[in-house]
Parts: structure tokens; C-alpha cells; sequence
């Protein structure tokens, strides 16, 4: 019943998030943007009766993501600017989240932090 739920209420965040955007993109983005589907997740697991270890490592994890996520966005956003296809765009940009995950784990390594 919880997946059938989710999916629900998920496809629906969505779909009112695409339909702003479409008619406001500036607002759509600034929404889309708003941490809707950590929360969202964060809400689920909490339902489902994960501790508080478990939502904190899920936060924490969410928030390492963070630099990489803003890459991507930034490239795909620049690529399009410049006339690149959408295809191509979104490919640069996961290369770029890719790479810049590789690098924050080479960083973390590097200095055992």
C-alpha cells in the first residue's frame, strides 16, 4: 500500500511542479529547486519506521550531493543557453556530477576527513 502511496503523492508533487514551471518558469525552477523529494523521502522512511540513525545518514547523504547536483544544473543551464540539445546537455551535465562526485571522494580520501 506504501508504494502505491508514494508513487501517488510523488507523481503528483511532480506533475504540480512541471505545470507551474510551464506557465512560470523562473517560479517553476525556484520550486523545483525547494528540496521536495529528500523531504518527501525523508517523510517516507520515517513512515515506513526508520530511526533517526538511518534518516540523519539519508539527510547527511542528500547534502554530500549537494555540489554535484548544482554542477549538473549549472552545465545542462549553460549547455542549453548554447544551443546544445537537450540530450546532450543533460549528458554533460551528469558527466560533470559524475566527475565531481569522483573528485569529492579523491578529496575525502586524500585527507581522511
Amino acid at each position: 500500500m506504501y508504494v502505491v502511496m508514494k508513487i501517488l503523492v510523488s507523481a503528483t508533487v511532480i506533475a504540480i511542479v512541471t505545470e507551474i514551471a510551464r506557465r512560470f518558469p523562473a517560479y517553476g525552477g525556484i520550486i523545483a529547486a525547494l528540496p521536495l523529494v529528500s523531504l518527501l523521502s525523508i517523510i517516507w522512511l520515517y513512515v515506513q519506521g526508520e530511526g533517526s540513525g538511518t534518516l540523519s545518514q539519508f539527510a547527511l547523504g542528500v547534502l554530500w550531493g549537494f555540489p554535484a547536483t548544482a554542477v549538473l544544473i549549472l552545465i545542462v543551464c549553460l549547455s542549453l543557453k548554447n544551443g546544445f540539445a537537450l540530450l546532450l546537455s543533460i549528458g554533460l551535465g551528469i558527466g560533470g556530477w559524475l566527475l565531481l562526485l569522483m573528485l569529492q571522494d579523491y578529496v575525502v580520501k586524500l585527507f581522511r576527513v
